[in-house]
């Protein structure tokens, strides 16, 4: 808890009291390698701060069978299907453990409840939401612009745990090149 505290401080003051009140709406939660924190056509119960681990997003690709990673998340980043959650409708996507991960969760309404009673807490989500969609808007340009070579290239650049921490077929994915290219790209660095 104390490390979401410390993200949660750096944007908004807290009195003591708004801290141990913030503290009590959350719950710790570890999944094993290979567990899903939720499926496609689920609604997504929980928002979900990463302590420690790594989970992978991803959509099925019906013609082919394969996955397609949306996103990766590391300790100390969110994995939640934001559109699930905030509508409370079925997610279009699956979040599964990458390896064990340990979670703090809080529930829709517990959500709801915390901000209501923490009004200063809405602007460090408003905060959290506009770093994702910044980071969703340059994803979708480099998708569009830029040779694969250089999308591997910034993915190192942005992402330095993650690429250190993931295998190399879930970096593929995400950046929609096949495995090999990476393996290519690698051997000629």
């Amino acid at each position: 808890m104390e490390t979401l505290l410390k993200s949660i401080l750096q944007h908004v003051k807290l009195s003591p009291e708004e801290i141990n009140l913030c503290k009590s709406f959350w719950t710790e939660r570890t999944l094993r390698k290979g567990e899903f924190l939720l499926r496609n056509g689920e609604v997504c119960r929980h928002d979900s701060y990463v302590l420690s681990g790594v989970l992978k997003a991803f959509c099925i690709n019906s013609e082919n069978g394969n996955e397609e990673i949306l996103f990766l998340a590391i300790d100390h980043w969110w994995a939640t299907d934001i559109a699930s959650f905030s509508r409370q409708k079925a997610s279009i996507y699956n979040i599964q453990a990458v390896e064990k991960t340990t979670l703090l969760q809080i529930s829709h309404s517990s959500f709801q409840k915390m901000l209501e009673k923490i009004p200063s807490l809405e602007k460090y989500f408003r905060i959290i939401l506009e770093g994702y969609l910044g980071t969703l808007e340059k994803r979708v340009v480099f998708n569009h612009m830029y040779k694969a070579e250089q999308k591997y290239y910034d993915f190192l650049e942005t992402y330095p745990d993650i690429a250190a921490r993931v295998p190399q077929y879930l970096i593929a994915s995400y950046l929609g090149v096949s495995a090999e290219f990476i393996s290519r790209i690698r051997k000629k660095k």
